[in-house]
């Protein structure tokens, strides 16, 4: 083993993993006389589902969410994460402020690994989080949770349908999305002072410093809640969860 590679070998052994969630928005087409991710569903607000799934998994070093400046909302006692007041007007921008915090207060370091999630994706679960993980920690880049794009993709003309679009590599990407802490600041750094223009996920930032992320396979269940509809169905496969038979609940481990 050459020295480069037992560097690479020492910094897989060593790195931690950190969750950072992005909850600054207003989810404007939810509805929601609040910000959706405070809504009740399923006898909680929607992001304590959200922050319920990392604090099973033990992989994750810590979980730190980013509001807006001033919002209390989620500062409770007892809580198994940690709030970066730091939510900016955009995502991107409540991001790469939540990564300046975590390498500013030395909280992570540059090596160490961080799973961003969009609050609203409150259906994720411990397994999907651990799948990523698991593609991911062997990986140079990193990668995201994503689906093949099932239904037939259609080019809009003035609210016509004009053209069909190939399906075959298009894919639907999702949350969490990981990447090592100083590349993913750095990527997300280089396109700060255009206002991150172009830049609508984590994934869309490494892509723009020449990298190819990693598409891992996750679950339709894993969609964000965003329309006044998502809302009963987020809530029927919470129910559909919590009475599944103990039988298949084994099968599955």
């Amino acid at each position: 083993m050459n020295s480069n590679e037992a560097q690479q070998e020492g910094k897989a052994v060593t790195a931690r993993c950190f969750a950072l969630l992005p909850c600054a928005g207003v989810g404007s087409r939810a509805g929601t006389a609040q910000p959706k991710q405070y809504e009740p569903l399923a006898g909680k607000m929607l992001v304590e589902h959200t922050l319920a799934a990392f604090a099973t998994v033990g992989r994750i070093a810590s979980v730190h969410v980013v509001v807006t400046p001033g919002d209390g909302t989620l500062r409770k006692p007892d809580t198994t994460w940690n709030v970066i007041e730091g939510g900016g007007p955009t995502r991107a921008s409540s991001v790469f402020n939540g990564l300046r915090f975590l390498l500013a207060s030395q909280t992570a370091t540059r090596d160490d690994w961080v799973l961003v999630h969009d609050a609203a994706r409150c259906l994720i679960t411990p397994a999907e989080i651990d799948a990523l993980i698991d593609a991911c920690l062997p990986d140079d880049v990193g990668g995201l949770l994503a689906l093949p794009l099932p239904d037939t993709l259609k080019l809009s003309v003035e609210g016509r349908s004009a053209a069909t679009i190939d399906r075959a590599d298009k894919w639907l990407a999702q949350t969490p999305q990981m990447f090592r802490a100083g590349l993913l600041h750095d990527a997300l750094e280089a396109r700060a002072a255009q206002n991150f223009d172009g830049i609508t996920d984590e994934a869309s930032a490494i892509e723009t410093a020449g990298l190819r992320p990693l598409l891992v396979p996750g679950s339709a269940q894993n969609f964000k809640v965003t329309y006044p509809q998502d809302f009963a169905l987020a809530e029927a496969i919470f129910w559909q969860r919590a009475h599944r038979p103990a039988s298949i609940e084994k099968s599955k481990t």
